[in-house]
């Protein structure tokens, strides 16, 4: 038995009663979880992870933990996850001009200085953990991964075959734009989140180092897949939601093979 807050329930009078209880939703659709940002977190970790492979393999050094951990199997596994993600050699469009689109994707988790990730998974956390409990797991993680190709497309198309790019920051845009048509949706005040992408978008214009097209690319993937979202019409939420990841997906390839070909 169970307890319930009058008296006890059986298991099978529990489980009776959750198949007839509708799944509470936000009003954007997305379900209502005890951890409504797994996937943030998730992804924060997978980034960090990565990240501190990249300086073992960049070093060429391991930790005895390592050794202990692999055997005698361990030199090789930082040449196969390098080869892997796609970071030898380091520009981003010679592996993709050769046929390599997978660093298209591994290129938004790659990340060399400290605070260059440290900046990005702090706003990934910050933005993540406020639409991904909105939107809902599947929507927020195709959100992210489409951004991150948006960004990586745009960067291919206006650079040369030779232009090192890397980051986040591009998805991170993504969930910038996201951010800012949903509170307009939700009938939020936006002028936090406009001035917040004003003073990165001038930086990212001014700064040297920086891939501003990544970042252009990001933003409009992410404001046209939030727009879909959160405008669909309550019925056909899932059709909307699939339809319009397609529709971008379609544009980024075209937009890869037209630039590649």
């Amino acid at each position: 038995m169970t307890a319930a807050p009058v008296g006890f329930q059986c298991p099978d009078c529990i489980a009776q009663g959750s198949k007839t209880t509708r799944q509470a939703r936000t009003v954007l659709g997305g379900e209502i979880r005890q951890h409504g940002d797994l996937i943030t977190k998730s992804l924060v970790g997978i980034n960090v992870v990565i990240w501190l492979l990249v300086q073992i393999v960049q070093r060429g050094s391991v930790s005895d933990t390592m050794r202990l951990a692999y055997g005698a199997n361990w030199p090789e596994l930082p040449a196969r996850f390098a080869l892997v993600m796609g970071y030898e050699p380091d520009p981003l469009q010679i592996g993709v001009v050769e046929g390599e689109w997978y660093r298209l994707l591994t290129a938004a988790f790659l990340h060399e200085q400290w605070w260059h990730i440290g900046m990005n998974m702090l706003a990934l956390w910050i933005l993540g953990s406020a639409l991904e409990p909105v939107l809902g797991r599947w929507r927020f993680t195709a959100l992210y991964l489409l951004s991150a190709l948006g960004g990586s497309a745009v960067s291919l198309l206006g650079a040369s075959e030779y232009t090192m790019s890397l980051g986040a920051s591009g998805a991170v845009f993504g969930l910038m734009g996201a951010l800012f048509v949903v509170m307009r949706r939700l009938g939020r005040d936006v002028s936090a989140v406009v001035a917040i992408l004003a003073i990165n978008v001038v930086i990212g214009f001014t700064a040297s180092g920086i891939d501003w097209r990544a970042h252009l690319g990001g933003l409009v993937t992410g404001g046209i897949l939030a727009f879909v979202f959160a405008h669909a019409p309550r019925e056909h939420r899932l059709v909307w939601g699939i339809a319009g990841c397609s529709v971008v997906a379609a544009a980024i390839v075209t937009a890869v093979v037209a630039t590649v070909a």
